[in-house]
């Protein structure tokens, strides 16, 4: 069976394809900035290689199509024929509380999920986009949607709930929805087969830290609770998002430099974390750079930085009643050693105790980076979202 997985931006489209006899990767790749100047498809080569194409994609059904193309070009694809797709997954982002698991793709399923817009203006239809352009093109072919809020909906109500106004729950449905579920339920599954212990009666924290980053506390695996809010906005700090921030804080600016909701909007998402700070960069690799240069403003924002993460894995370890393992993925997560280091120091009282050496080595492999006397296990687990949305299209067809 081949699946191939679709993970569509307000201008880009990744995809995978999958041979789920074995869980190989055929292809992958991805288009960037469609309907803007320069438009292209970059992919990567069996042997490897990354190979560029250009190619003027002016709408998200063109984008598809394309990729198609290169899917069963007789040099540079993986397929003989479309015909040899099984089905297509999709990675939807918010699905309210309407979703709570993977779902084959209807009409009515699409209606609850457009209705969703409001939550996620920029994601949702695109997401949409993608889907109806694989209807297009393969009219009878299946399609399953994967929701990045679904693994979040067994949060308790006094997890999830804003001590707001209750009616702005009834009328609107604002409340903590969190984000980055797909990866959050990998890693939690991934991390107890690789340990050789089962989910239940495990309490696990997952720290995906990447341009966007999140904390999740995982109970008999459930989540308990996420630090993304109704939108990826709130918990950690991160490439631009501000994530935390005093709502009173964001009012006294709006009025101060004279800023619409929308101006503001931008502010704490696109200007602020990392960037914001910094005033460099809001790669990782360049603040860290940047500190061992002496930019005082980046080791700041380093420090800021480590010590959200380390909050939230100490929150979440008391709300769990203590914690067995701590792990760490996400760009920055898995590659990124002061970052474990320095999110674990001065958790001794947990019962953490990293191996400095072991984790000085790991640069995105699995790996268990604590001691042998450490009472809590710390471990890298790559992430592989696409992998679990292929594992539920399959499931569900």
């Amino acid at each position: 069976m081949k699946i191939l997985v679709l993970n569509c931006g307000s201008s880009s489209i990744k995809y995978k394809l999958y041979d789920m006899t074995d869980h190989s990767v055929m292809a992958q790749g991805g288009i960037e900035k469609i309907g803007l100047p320069g438009s292209f498809l970059k992919m990567t080569l069996p042997n490897g290689e990354k190979k560029i194409i250009e190619e003027n994609i002016p709408e998200h059904t063109k984008g598809v199509e394309f990729i198609f193309q290169i899917l069963t070009d007789p040099q540079l694809g993986a397929l003989k024929s479309l015909d040899e797709l099984s089905a297509v997954g999709h990675r939807m982002v918010h699905g309210g509380e309407k979703f709570n698991k993977s779902v084959v793709l209807t009409e009515e399923v699409l209606a609850a999920f457009a209705a969703c817009n409001d939550l996620a203006p920029l994601h949702n239809p695109a997401n949409l986009k993608g889907i109806h352009a694989v209807s297009a093109l393969l009219p009878n072919i299946p399609q399953v949607g994967v929701f990045d809020t679904a693994f979040h909906q067994t949060m308790p109500d006094y997890a999830y709930m804003y001590a707001l106004p209750y009616e702005m729950y009834e009328k609107y449905g604002v409340r903590r929805y969190g984000f980055h579920g797909t990866s959050h339920r990998y890693v939690s599954q991934r991390v107890c087969d690789y340990l050789g212990i089962k989910p239940e009666g495990t309490r696990i924290i997952t720290c995906h830290i990447g341009n966007g980053g999140s904390v999740s506390a995982v109970k008999d695996g459930k989540c308990m609770d996420t630090s993304m809010g109704l939108t990826p906005l709130e918990g950690l700090m991160m490439g631009t998002r501000s994530g935390d921030v005093d709502g009173g804080a964001i009012i006294f600016i709006m009025e101060k430099e004279g800023l619409n909701a929308t101006e503001m909007s931008n502010l704490l998402n696109k200007k602020s974390g990392l960037a914001g700070v910094t005033g460099v960069s809001s790669d990782m690799r360049e603040v860290s750079a940047g500190a061992k240069a002496g930019n005082k403003r980046c080791q700041l924002a380093l420090d800021m930085y480590y010590y959200r993460i380390k909050k939230y894995v100490g929150a979440y370890a008391a709300a769990m009643g203590g914690v067995d393992v701590i792990l760490f993925t996400g760009g920055v997560g898995e590659n990124q050693s002061d970052c474990r280091e320095l999110v674990c120091e001065g958790l001794d009282f947990m019962g953490v105790e990293i191996d400095k050496a072991k984790n000085d080595t790991v640069h995105g492999d699995e790996a268990v980076i604590s001691t042998s006397n450490s009472k809590v296990k710390v471990c890298v687990i790559p992430t592989d979202e696409e992998l679990m949305i292929a594992k539920d299209t399959m499931a569900l067809i």
